[in-house]
């Protein structure tokens, strides 16, 4: 059952990372997908008995914030600048 769930918003959200080009729905889906990995950590971590997963899932989380955190601060610089956050657009800053 978790296992379903995790693998369906695991390709929700891979969909989103390919599909779309705004950045922070980009970002969105990637958490999305890290959020699918916990849950599929966490279900077998629960089916083996073992804690270890939980603990995977502890560290995933704080990466994960750190990601977000950073990325959004760059993410407000880019539009600071160049007034748009969307990806094609983004080609531009190589010059």
């Amino acid at each position: 059952m978790y296992m379903m769930l995790s693998v369906i918003l695991f390709i929700i959200g891979a969909v989103g990372v390919m599909a779309r080009r705004n950045t922070i729905i980009l970002f969105m889906c990637i958490e999305l997908m890290l959020n699918a990995v916990n849950l599929l950590l966490v279900a077998f971590s629960r089916l083996h008995e073992d804690s270890s997963g939980q603990v995977f899932v502890f560290f995933i989380m704080a990466v994960a914030a750190a990601e977000v955190a950073v990325g959004l601060a760059i993410l407000s610089m880019i539009y600071r600048n160049v007034k748009n956050i969307d990806t094609d657009h983004l080609g531009n800053l190589k010059n």
